[in-house]
Protein backbone atom coordinates (compact mmCIF):
# COMPACT_ATOMS: atom_id res chain seq x y z
CA UNK A 1 0.00 0.00 0.00
CA UNK A 2 1.64 3.19 -1.15
CA UNK A 3 0.55 6.27 0.70
CA UNK A 4 1.94 9.63 -0.19
CA UNK A 5 1.54 11.88 2.80
CA UNK A 6 3.20 15.16 3.57
CA UNK A 7 6.05 14.41 5.94
CA UNK A 8 4.63 11.11 7.27
CA UNK A 9 6.00 7.64 6.81
CA UNK A 10 3.77 5.26 4.86
CA UNK A 11 4.68 2.33 7.12
CA UNK A 12 3.36 4.16 10.16
CA UNK A 13 0.06 4.80 8.43
CA UNK A 14 -0.16 1.17 7.30
CA UNK A 15 0.23 0.02 10.91
CA UNK A 16 -2.35 2.56 12.05
CA UNK A 17 -4.94 1.31 9.57
CA UNK A 18 -4.08 -2.36 10.03
CA UNK A 19 -7.20 -4.54 10.21
CA UNK A 20 -5.92 -6.44 13.23
CA UNK A 21 -5.32 -3.20 15.10
CA UNK A 22 -8.80 -1.93 14.28
CA UNK A 23 -10.28 -5.28 15.34
CA UNK A 24 -8.61 -4.86 18.74
CA UNK A 25 -9.41 -1.18 19.10
CA UNK A 26 -13.17 -1.41 18.62
CA UNK A 27 -13.87 -3.71 21.63
CA UNK A 28 -11.54 -1.69 23.84
CA UNK A 29 -13.26 1.57 22.90
CA UNK A 30 -16.66 -0.04 23.48
CA UNK A 31 -15.64 -1.24 26.95
CA UNK A 32 -14.20 2.15 27.89
CA UNK A 33 -17.35 3.95 26.74
CA UNK A 34 -19.50 1.45 28.64
CA UNK A 35 -17.41 1.92 31.77
CA UNK A 36 -17.68 5.70 31.50
CA UNK A 37 -21.46 5.46 31.12
CA UNK A 38 -21.66 3.12 34.13
CA UNK A 39 -19.59 5.44 36.33
CA UNK A 40 -21.63 8.48 35.30
CA UNK A 41 -24.90 6.67 36.02
CA UNK A 42 -23.68 5.56 39.45
CA UNK A 43 -22.58 9.10 40.34
CA UNK A 44 -25.84 10.63 39.08
CA UNK A 45 -27.85 8.02 40.99
CA UNK A 46 -25.98 8.84 44.18
CA UNK A 47 -26.49 12.57 43.72
CA UNK A 48 -30.19 11.98 43.04
CA UNK A 49 -30.55 9.94 46.24
CA UNK A 50 -28.90 12.71 48.24
CA UNK A 51 -31.14 15.40 46.73
CA UNK A 52 -34.30 13.35 47.32
CA UNK A 53 -33.28 12.65 50.92
CA UNK A 54 -32.59 16.31 51.62
CA UNK A 55 -35.89 17.38 50.08
CA UNK A 56 -37.78 14.79 52.14
CA UNK A 57 -36.09 15.95 55.34
CA UNK A 58 -36.82 19.60 54.51
CA UNK A 59 -40.49 18.72 54.01
CA UNK A 60 -40.56 16.93 57.36
CA UNK A 61 -39.10 19.97 59.10
CA UNK A 62 -41.56 22.35 57.45
CA UNK A 63 -44.53 20.15 58.35
CA UNK A 64 -43.27 19.85 61.93
CA UNK A 65 -43.10 23.65 62.10
CA UNK A 66 -46.67 23.96 60.79
CA UNK A 67 -47.88 21.41 63.35
CA UNK A 68 -46.03 23.27 66.12
CA UNK A 69 -47.67 26.55 65.03
CA UNK A 70 -51.05 24.90 65.06
CA UNK A 71 -51.80 25.74 61.43
CA UNK A 72 -51.79 22.06 60.42
CA UNK A 73 -53.22 18.99 62.10
CA UNK A 74 -50.79 16.20 62.93
CA UNK A 75 -52.96 13.68 61.05
CA UNK A 76 -52.81 15.78 57.88
CA UNK A 77 -49.04 16.15 58.25
CA UNK A 78 -48.65 12.37 58.49
CA UNK A 79 -50.89 11.94 55.45
CA UNK A 80 -48.76 14.42 53.50
CA UNK A 81 -45.56 12.63 54.52
CA UNK A 82 -46.96 9.25 53.51
CA UNK A 83 -48.36 10.49 50.18
CA UNK A 84 -46.58 8.98 47.22
CA UNK A 85 -44.74 6.33 49.21
CA UNK A 86 -45.08 2.72 48.17
CA UNK A 87 -45.81 0.87 51.39
CA UNK A 88 -44.91 -2.51 49.85
CA UNK A 89 -41.25 -1.47 49.42
CA UNK A 90 -40.69 -0.91 53.13
CA UNK A 91 -38.85 -3.61 55.05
Amino acid sequence: MDLILLGQDAAVMERFFDKDMIALTIPIVAMVVGLIIAVISIVVGGIRAIVVGRAREQTRRELAAYVAEGTLDADKAVAILNAGEDLTKKC
